[in-house]
């Protein structure tokens, strides 16, 4: 399947079935293989048994036995080899899964109205595509594993006796009329851990950001009350659900083992003779051993269940999300690069900024400063329809306000002051859906150096919690640049990173991307030396020079220049 793909109907769980069916093909193959073969292992155990009781009786030699052993060993070999091709197989498969529903997910939440706290939001239902592409794993799993299996156990102990293979197999389908019953006890269960988890999260989040008014109102017993009952009400069902899903494995397992009280007492008869059928120790040890392995397969699937039941929950809080997809008619990542011109021509921003005058070609990087509150952010947000301007802007010579919003796209990447990280893992935030390849880019940013004992598919926490105020610049640096334009506008790409850092980063940058014109705003002018202009803004206007004319003209610039000088040897 290509993983840049958006499925039709991705509110149907057949649907990621069907994007799938070639590598279900192999799994199906690989699964019958190994789940059949499984047949080996106690076929083999009751002749060896046999050839030992054999040998015992001298009539058979320790040869025989170790030439059993030997295709034992040789059979079991090329079971486990279907095994592993199979368990890749199904492990590729659910993540192919996980990653379609995220990709559908993003693309429903993008283009539906903004809601109002849709970082909680997209937290909570990615959570949820977890839980669901786990539970089609087990069931697909289960499916061979399972299903399978004890098909061919059946068959097998059907073959050596069909009356105690009945009898001794009435307990499963009792097994699983309990599993049955508990089903809507577990479901309810989880529903409400569910329930209760994004309630206290819900809250952990209010107490966080309206903690000052609390304070000054002296509701801060009231709501840390509240909390506390909140997480009380979490542990406990969260307690209960666990309790549920794992206590009853051994109630499975205890009811369909009630079946070997029946073998041990016919089988044995069948051994002596006086039963059903005349059976050899080989018979009885394969057919114990057999249905042993049929029981243990009974509880798994009474608790694949359980697992199935807990994707259902999940399924459920996110089908409605999982909207048809919007195909967007273009795609800048798919523009081939070309190098732009842009001239700001007495561009005026309301009465913060007048008369902004200045070019910027391919290849040079044009810093962009003042005091604070001077504009800074405000013009990069000019290039990205933010902020209405008088005046002209042109890129190649072309009009800015009179390109289509697709070409606008085509032109601009853009890198704010706030990064706006996605609450999902470091690749995520980089790929963004596409097919981009997430490490050069952190090697780029120097923020491989910082995940060296963590991985790339590992979450970042809530809009980046778990990260620091320098990693966090970074990150959105390193998408910024995956996804780069003709003209890149980076605001503030190094705020708290070190001088070492930014003189590495800013040096790949000029490497990696040659003919871009970039726009750098910031308020640390160590590098600004060494930009092809300087557009310093200030009274409500902009002066446009190389850095060593700036300092010669313009004095505030000069001290602006100085104390960050000052500051960065600090």
């Amino acid at each position: 399947m290509k993983t840049n793909k958006l499925l039709k109907h991705p509110n149907q769980i057949r649907t990621y079935f069907k994007a799938e069916i070639p590598l279900l093909i192999i799994v199906t193959i690989s699964g019958l293989i190994y789940n059949i073969g499984m047949l080996a292992g106690p076929y083999f155990e009751g002749q060896l048994a046999q050839c030992l009781y054999d040998i015992t009786r001298n009539k058979a030699t320790w040869h025989d036995m170790w030439i059993l052993a030997l295709f034992y060993v040789f059979v079991i070999a090329l079971v486990q080899i279907a095994r592993a091709i199979k368990r890749f197989g199904v492990r590729r498969f659910a993540n192919d899964i996980s990653r379609s529903m995220r990709r559908n997910l993003y693309n429903s939440l993008v283009h539906r109205p903004q809601e109002t706290d849709l970082g909680s939001l997209l937290t909570n239902a990615i959570a949820d595509v977890d839980v669901c592409a786990e539970g089609i794993r087990k069931f697909t799993t289960e499916l061979f594993d399972t299903g399978v299996v004890m098909i061919a156990y059946v068959c097998m102990l059907l073959h050596y006796d069909w009356k105690l293979t009945i009898l001794c197999c009435l307990f499963t389908p009792i097994a699983y009329l309990v599993a049955n019953q508990m089903k809507n006890v577990i479901t309810l269960a989880n529903a409400a851990y569910k329930q209760s988890a994004s309630d206290l999260s819900r809250m952990t989040m209010d107490r966080i950001e309206n903690s000052l008014t609390y304070r000054v109102y002296g509701r801060e017993q009231n709501r840390d009350a509240a909390y506390e009952k909140a997480l009380s009400d979490y542990e406990r069902k969260s307690a209960k659900a666990n309790l549920f899903e794992g206590s009853l494995t051994p109630l499975y397992d205890a009811i369909a083992m009630l079946g070997a009280v029946m073998i041990l007492y016919f089988g044995g008869k069948n051994v002596m003779g006086t039963g059903w059928i005349r059976w050899n120790l080989a018979a009885f040890t394969t057919f114990l051993a057999c249905f042993t392995k049929l029981a243990v397969k009974t509880s798994h699937a009474a608790k694949l269940f359980n697992a199935v039941q807990k994707a259902e929950v999940s399924w459920k809080r996110i089908q409605p999300l999982m909207e048809e997809p919007i195909e967007d008619d273009f795609q800048a990542d798919e523009v081939p690069f070309t190098p732009v011109t842009l001239s700001f021509d007495h561009v005026s921003i309301g009465s913060l900024l007048q008369d902004i005058t200045f070019t910027a070609k391919p290849g040079e990087i044009i810093g962009i400063t003042g005091e604070v509150a001077s504009g800074k952010s405000v013009l990069g947000k000019i290039l990205i329809g933010e902020v209405d301007y008088a005046g002209s802007i042109t890129l190649n010579g072309k009009e800015f306000r009179d390109l289509s919003e697709n070409e606008k796209i085509s032109y601009i990447s853009y890198m704010g002051h706030d990064p706006q990280l996605l609450s999902v893992s470091f690749a995520d935030n980089i790929q963004l859906g596409t097919n981009v390849s997430a490490q050069p880019y952190l090697e780029l940013t120097d923020l491989d150096t910082d995940l060296k004992n963590r991985s790339i598919a590992e979450s970042i926490g809530d809009a980046g919690s778990m990260l620091s105020g320098g990693q966090q610049a970074r990150l959105a640096l390193a998408r910024t640049l995956a996804h780069a334009r003709s003209i890149l506008i980076l605001d503030d790409p190094f705020a708290a990173v070190d001088k070492n850092t930014e003189t590495k980063v800013l040096k790949n940058i000029r490497k990696t991307f040659p003919e871009h014109t970039i726009l750098l705003i910031s308020h640390r002018l160590y590098h600004f030396p060494s930009f092809s202009h300087v557009l310093y803004l200030h009274d409500h206007t902009g002066t446009f020079l190389t850095h060593a004319d700036m300092l010669k003209q313009e004095v505030g610039y000069k001290k602006l220049f100085e104390g960050s000088d000052r500051h960065d040897e600090k």
